[in-house]
């Protein structure tokens, strides 16, 4: 009854919406500020995950949609990388709010057709918010934009192509062109994309791990020889000691809340540590559960740890130097006659005395001010460790993106290494990636600097010779499109322009280029910053069934955990006039790489492109040839729930490093200064929207409805900068190189977060982000670290998002 008349209220709700069809820009003039939730999901997420859903899609295509996202022989949710259950074991509603949410923007039933572009300049879109953008509907025809023009026009697919291969023939240079991915790409699309571009000759493949994970991969690719986390869903749930770094999972991954729920149900305890406290991690309301429905849920959160922004790897250098002084006491760990794990660390680490070291020089002062938490709190955090023989660490963009990032996440490595915790049950490395395949994207070479064996392979087994020089990530791609070293910009899905640092920058470097392209499923921003000439080329969506000549096709994406599985869209596409992926990519390499008769040019990929448009068992064929572990493929992904890549660290304690062994680290202590009367930002997402999509105006998790432009800031911050909850300020960002970054008029909000640490919503935000503040080693932007000014704005009315964008430039 009570789910019934959830449904009722939503489809209520729905059907007022639908009777409204022009969707206004947010209105910040209706922004309101509420208490805190202090539980997650429950109820109300169904509610909102329905009223999203019917609103769209109306109710016969949301349960073609829903019952089927990510089920075995469904399709894999478009939004996160969290790993599914085994088959058996999932539920007929194996979805949270807001991958209902993506699955409803993606299915919805508008269109946006070439009457719209002619209708609508290219000037005017571009005034629009990415909420008024996102719920326009799907785009259904090729579109191009010629020098000097202001609108959009439709293009033949066929003309499509043959301008893009004509621009990218007539570059002094392949390195002049760049290649960017998105993490919702299939490994199939990402495979052939990557044989496209080396095909062509560089190694400019630029994609959104560059701006998110990279210091997780450089981290853990140093130091355990493989760039991606050590454990199963099964190991998580059946871990005794869990650590949430960094991360919100109730909004950026829910379904993990369902994990930790088993975590807590078997008897093990959940340590968060975090600048803000987030609902999920108090608190969860599991819908279907009647404790979830009628009850008062599951707490989750043991303990929360209170963070200085970026004092991380403080708080780990803590750890570990409690665990040094217990095993010097004579202590020891659950389960073994010592503290550390001697036997693992003389047979399977390196560099076990430079942390020893690091560890005897860090004084508990420096730890104190660094992480801002009190010695004695740190060491109730230690005894857990000594009571835990399954511990696992897992951690988000709050430890990837700050400039130490790497090393604080070497510092996790040393933590778990130290007491054996990586190769066993119920203990390892955990990172949660953001998009669904990005981890995917790169097994399948999405990348600037693969190894030279990936190269080898790739080479031999399609008779050319790939590029080896490394090419650009994201931000290098942006100076290059800048300076004028890059002058073609394509992208395999995604909101580039929004996504990167520096929108300002951005923006101007793509609108330099000579032409830029976007394969795209909606509208976005990164369309209306269109180069000189630019092409938007629309594709079939997850949702969308892909019929190519040899029948119905299926794809295959990667989950945070290495497992593999495959993905089939059941809906008719919004068009008759859409290509898949796959299509798009391999039409481009014959317009490009091919001659008049569709055979290989020599010197490039001797492939048979039209093979593999046709049937993507092709494709997989290719890659199991190409990549370990994928032996078998098309046989393995008929296997329920799929079949899991090989992890030399989890599997065996193999280390493929360059000493052959785990690598201990002892770099220095790293923590952020923050000057009298400025505060250190951290960019983060509200609860309705998925990285740069946006879904709703609310943040109901942390008390903001009908609004977004919101600064969090510590009541003793308000104090000391002479502004008060309510009050409406510029953000100024200060960087060495001096320019002034505003993003302006954020209204004040007095919230539990770290003193000296504000924190506010990308990608509103994003413009304060400086392009060359990165981390070390790994390149990310440092966007949980901006330092910025808080100035009473002058600005007495809303801002839509390009007046604000205006002022920001003026």
């Amino acid at each position: 009854m009570a789910l019934q008349k959830i449904i009722d209220t939503a489809v209520t709700k729905a059907k007022t919406a639908l009777g409204s069809p022009d969707v206004p820009d947010i209105d910040e003039s209706g922004l309101r500020v509420g208490k805190p939730y202090v539980h997650a999901v429950g109820v109300g997420g169904v509610a909102h995950a329905m009223e999203h859903s019917l609103r769209e899609m109306g109710p016969v295509r949301t349960g073609q949609t829903l019952l089927k996202l990510n089920q075995a022989h469904g399709f894999d949710c478009m939004s996160c990388a969290w790993a599914d259950p085994d088959a058996s074991e999932r539920s007929p509603f194996e979805f949270c709010e807001n991958g209902a949410k993506a699955v409803a923007a993606e299915a919805t039933r508008k269109r946006v057709k070439p009457e719209f572009f002619a209708e609508h300049s290219i000037s005017e879109l571009a005034m629009h918010d990415d909420y008024w953008l996102n719920r326009q509907g799907r785009l259904t025809q090729p579109m191009f934009k010629d020098e000097g023009s202001d609108h959009y026009v439709p293009v033949s697919w066929k003309v499509a192509f043959g301008l893009i291969a004509e621009q990218l023939q007539s570059l002094e240079s392949p390195d002049e062109a760049a290649f960017y991915t998105s993490g919702r790409a299939s490994n199939e699309a990402a495979f052939m994309y990557q044989l496209l571009v080396r095909g062509y000759g560089t190694n400019n493949l630029p994609d959104c791990s560059n701006m998110c994970h990279e210091s997780s991969g450089t981290a853990l690719g140093s130091t355990i020889g493989i760039g991606k986390g050590s454990v199963s869903l099964r190991d998580l749930e059946e871990s005794k000691l869990v650590f949430v770094v960094g991360q919100n999972p109730a909004t950026n991954h829910p379904r993990m809340l369902s994990a930790l729920e088993k975590v807590k149900q078997n008897g093990g305890i959940v340590v968060g540590i975090n600048p803000l406290p987030e609902a999920g991690l108090i608190n969860y309301r599991n819908p279907q559960t009647v404790r979830g429905v009628i009850g008062k849920g599951t707490a989750i959160g043991d303990h929360h740890l209170q963070v200085r922004l970026g004092g991380d790897q403080a708080v780990f250098r803590g750890l570990g130097k409690f665990l040094l002084e217990a095993e010097r006491a004579g202590r020891h760990t659950l389960g073994m006659e010592t503290v550390f794990d001697h036997a693992f660390i003389e047979r399977y680490t390196n560099g076990f005395d430079s942390w020893i070291s690091a560890l005897e020089s860090t004084t508990w002062e420096e730890i104190e001010k660094a992480s801002g938490i009190p010695e004695a709190r740190i060491r109730e955090m230690g005894e857990l460790l000594l009571e835990s023989d399954r511990t696992v660490v897992c951690w988000a963009m709050g430890l990837t993106q700050h400039r130490h990032s790497v090393d604080t996440i070497k510092e996790v490595v040393n933590v778990i290494l130290a007491q054996g915790n990586i190769g066993r049950p119920g203990a390892g490395l955990c990172p949660v990636r953001g998009h669904s395949n990005v981890q995917g994207d790169r097994t399948m070479g999405i990348f600037e600097k693969m190894p030279e064996s990936f190269h080898d392979s790739l080479d031999g087994h399609f008779e050319f010779a790939s590029p080896r020089a490394h090419g650009t990530d994201a931000v290098n791609t942006i100076r290059g499109m800048r300076d004028g070293r890059i002058t073609f910009f394509m992208g395999l899905g995604g909101n580039f322009v929004k996504a990167a640092p520096d929108t300002i920058v951005t923006e101007a470097a793509l609108r330099s280029c000579e032409m830029t392209v976007q394969i795209s499923t909606k509208l976005n921003h990164s369309h209306f910053a269109a180069g000189k000439r630019a092409l938007i080329l629309p594709t079939l969506g997850r949702t969308d069934l892909d019929v190519q000549r040899s029948g119905p096709q299926k794809v295959t994406v990667e989950d945070s955990m290495s497992m593999v599985h495959s993905s089939q869209g059941s809906l008719t596409p919004p068009s008759g006039d859409l290509h898949s992926e796959v299509a798009i990519i391999c039409h481009l390499a014959i317009a490009l790489l091919c001659d008049e008769n569709g055979n290989p040019k020599p010197g490039t990929p001797q492939v048979d492109w039209n093979a593999a448009m046709n049937d993507y068992s092709v494709i997989r064929r290719h890659i199991a040839e190409v990549i370990p572990g994928f032996r078998d493929f098309e046989k393995r992904i008929e296997e329920p729930g799929g079949f899991k890549l090989p992890h030399g660290p989890q599997d065996s304690r193999t280390f493929t490093t360059e000493s052959g062994k785990a690598e201990f680290s002892g770099a220095d202590l790293d923590w952020l200064e923050v000057p009298a009367g400025r505060v250190m930002l951290q960019t983060l997402r509200s609860h309705d929207q998925f990285n740069t999509t946006i879904y709703g105006q609310d943040d109901r998790y942390r008390g903001i409805h009908n609004g977004r432009r919101v600064v969090f800031l510590n009541p003793l911050d308000c104090q000391e900068l002479g502004v008060a909850d309510g009050d409406y300020v510029d953000l100024v960002s200060e960087w060495e190189d001096g320019r002034n970054r505003v993003a302006p008029r954020f209204r004040v909000v007095e919230y539990d977060t770290t003193k000296s640490a504000a924190a506010a919503y990308y990608p509103e935000t994003n413009v304060l982000v400086p392009l060359d503040s990165t981390a070390r080693e790994s390149g990310t932007p440092t966007s949980k670290s901006v330092l910025v000014r808080v100035e009473k704005s002058e600005i007495q009315e809303p801002l839509t998002d390009v007046e604000a964008a205006l002022a920001a430039v003026n």
